[in-house]
C-alpha cells in the first residue's frame, strides 16, 4: 500500500511540475492568438545566458499564482536574443530581460519592465495591466 501511495505522489508531483506558462514562441502567431481571444499579451525579450533572465525564469515564472494568472488572462510570448527569435524593432531594448505588456494588436499598454521582478510585484503588475486592458476594451465598444 505504501509503495502505491509513493508512486501516486511521484506521479502527481511530476504532473504539477510539468505544468507551466503556456509560451507562444512565435511573435506573429502569439499576436494572432491574442487577437482571436481578445487578451492582453505578455512579451518577454530574454537571453539564456543572462543572469536576471534565468532568475526570472527560475523564480517568478515558476510561481503557481503567476502561471495561473498568465495562462488564464494573457497570451505569453517569449523571444530569445541568443536564438535569433523575431522581436519587433519597436520592442527591442538593449537589456534583458525586457518585459512588455501589449494590447492584442501588439501595441504597448505601458513602458516595459526591465530586469527580474519578484512574483508578488509581477502579480500586482498583471492586475494593473488586466484592468487597463479591460477598461480600454470597454471604452472601444
Amino acid at each position: 500500500m505504501f509503495k502505491k501511495l509513493l508512486y501516486l505522489a511521484l506521479f502527481v508531483s511530476t504532473l504539477l511540475s510539468a505544468s507551466g506558462i503556456e509560451w507562444e514562441k512565435d511573435y506573429e502567431s502569439g499576436i494572432k492568438k491574442a487577437t482571436q481571444l481578445n487578451k492582453p499579451v505578455l512579451f518577454v525579450f530574454s537571453r539564456h545566458s543572462c543572469h536576471y533572465c534565468v532568475l526570472l525564469d527560475n523564480t517568478t515564472f515558476k510561481d503557481a499564482k503567476v502561471i495561473e494568472a498568465l495562462n488564464k488572462d494573457f497570451v505569453s510570448i517569449i523571444s530569445y536574443t541568443d536564438e535569433n527569435d523575431y522581436t519587433p524593432e519597436e520592442l527591442w531594448r538593449p537589456g534583458t530581460p525586457t518585459i512588455w505588456f501589449l494590447f492584442s494588436n501588439g501595441e504597448p499598454i505601458f513602458e516595459p519592465l526591465m530586469g527580474a521582478v519578484d512574483a508578488e510585484n509581477f502579480l500586482n503588475a498583471l492586475a494593473i495591466v488586466k484592468e487597463e486592458f479591460d477598461n480600454t476594451k470597454n471604452v472601444e465598444k
